[in-house]
């Protein structure tokens, strides 16, 4: 298995610190607010990450984070006029509805910043007591990056660069511009906890230091996280660890790409940004996931409705198979050619792209030779992804997310400014009902206003051997 290290820039072969298990950390969601599309495609392409170590029979224990103490976490809950836990407890019941749609496995553990806190204190201790981190006059605790003379080697910047380039606002607590906070002092107001340099709380760099020795100890196996996290998240999370134990932290570091609307890298400043929930009130929650998971987990992922539409396309097209072609229940054969491509795609930084490419030659040649064994190893190569395991008719003929019933017969979706109608599924049988009867009378011109009227309502009619079969478009 080869994994792509940021660290290293290059694919490296994969050897866990402990053979025949891994231990594995991604750095989680700060819960003020709903989680967006970026959030979602590090939940799917780490849970994608988690099921293929388990498929490759490995033992894994992995950890996601949860950020419940934090400056963007204090200004909402005052904004809101209520109690922090009461704000961070209500969005954290949010983001784990999304992950169930989205059919994220539960990490083996989920701790949450404000659990940790005294772990932080003792390793901010062991920083200052090494010369690593210095108190300032203003009752703050700072990380003296100078001291480090590793740092900058993830996102490959050296301190003169950073000093050169960056833009820091002049701050006289600070030896240099570049230091990060460690512990804040306390403010009015604000939650504090007892520490050696008086009451504060943590700053946020360090908790994923402390949470991730404490789960998996001071040097583990795989670290992920967005892009966005390399630099200064991730590297300053190096210079704590391995300043405080002075050996190597993560051996291997992945990192997902952006994810761009319309080619555009989202942000609230752009006013393109979407929730998960925004999404998933306009597209199937398993299209939203299998439009992640069609993309190289390192690549840009460019957000759109014609994009997403399109994976619903495609999405359906290997439903249609699942439909059509009976699957036959059976142990994948990695010895098969289909399932092994499948494999080597999977295994070659974990290429779900290639992987899905398989899929859809195996779909072709399932429905091909009608064959119920490729069915059933599309269905199961799928599953190890999270994907084609639900019942195909439901999935073509079930109402998104976006479908509201409205009365008996009809179905009203919206999330676009035009609100459009479609038929329920009595409706549908009722129409296809008149239409087998028209057929039969070789009233073609009423069979065809049928078609169409269905068509118009977002409804494609399949003629077959067994009769007339109908999916959602």
């Amino acid at each position: 298995m080869l994994i792509y290290n940021s660290l290293a820039r290059d694919k490296q072969d994969f050897k866990p610190i402990n053979p025949g298990s891994v231990r594995m950390y991604v750095c989680g969601m700060t819960v003020y607010d709903y989680c967006h599309l970026g959030h979602a495609r590090v939940m799917v392409v780490f849970d994608m990450v988690y099921r293929w170590l388990k498929a490759s029979g490995l033992e894994v224990n992995y950890v996601r984070n949860i950020t419940d103490i934090d400056d963007k976490i204090i200004k909402r809950a005052v904004e809101n006029n209520e109690p922090i836990d009461q704000l961070t407890g209500r969005f954290i019941q949010f983001m784990h509805e999304d992950e169930a749609k989205l059919g994220i496995l539960p990490p083996t553990h989920e701790p949450r910043a404000t659990q940790f806190v005294p772990g932080m204190v003792d390793m901010i201790q062991t920083l200052v007591n090494k010369g690593l981190a210095y108190p300032a006059p203003n009752g703050d605790v700072y990380y003296a990056v100078h001291s480090f003379k590793g740092y900058g080697k993830l996102s490959g910047k050296s301190l003169d660069d950073l000093r050169a380039g960056e833009r820091v606002e002049v701050d006289l607590n600070k030896r240099d511009p570049l230091d990060f906070v460690l512990w804040k002092a306390a403010k009015p107001n604000e939650p504090a906890w007892d520490s050696p340099w008086g009451k504060g709380r943590p700053g946020w760099h360090i908790e994923c230091s402390v949470m991730s020795e404490h789960y998996l100890g001071e040097q583990f196996d795989i670290h992920g996280g967005g892009q966005d996290l390399q630099f200064p998240h991730h590297e300053n999370e190096i210079a704590q660890s391995e300043g405080a134990h002075e050996h190597p932290f993560v051996n291997y570091w992945m990192h997902n790409g952006f994810v761009r609307v319309d080619n555009e890298k989202m942000s609230k400043s752009l006013g393109n940004f979407f929730s998960i929930r925004e999404v998933l009130g306009q597209f199937d929650p398993e299209t939203v996931r299998f439009f992640i998971l069609r993309a190289h987990y390192r690549s840009p992922l460019n957000y759109s409705d014609q994009h997403l539409q399109d994976a619903k396309q495609s999405l359906d097209g290997l439903y249609i198979t699942l439909r059509d072609v009976v699957p036959e229940a059976a142990e994948i054969d990695w010895s098969d050619a289909y399932a092994a491509r499948f494999k080597a795609a999977m295994d070659d930084d974990f290429d779900s792209h290639g992987a899905i490419t398989v899929l859809f030659e195996l779909s072709r040649e399932a429905n091909k030779a009608k064959s119920g064994q490729l069915s059933g190893l599309l269905k199961s190569l799928s599953g190890l992804l999270g994907l084609l395991q639900n019942d195909p008719i439901k999935h073509l003929q079930g109402s998104p997310s976006r479908f509201e019933v409205v009365g008996s017969g009809g179905i009203k979706f919206g999330g676009s400014a035009d609100v459009q109608f479609s038929y329920g599924s009595e409706r549908i049988d009722q129409l296809i009902t008149e239409r087998l009867a028209a057929r039969k009378a070789k009233d073609f011109t009423r069979s065809d206003m049928i078609r169409k009227e269905l068509s118009d309502a977002g409804v494609i009619l399949e003629d077959g051997p067994q009769g007339t079969t109908w999916r959602r478009a």
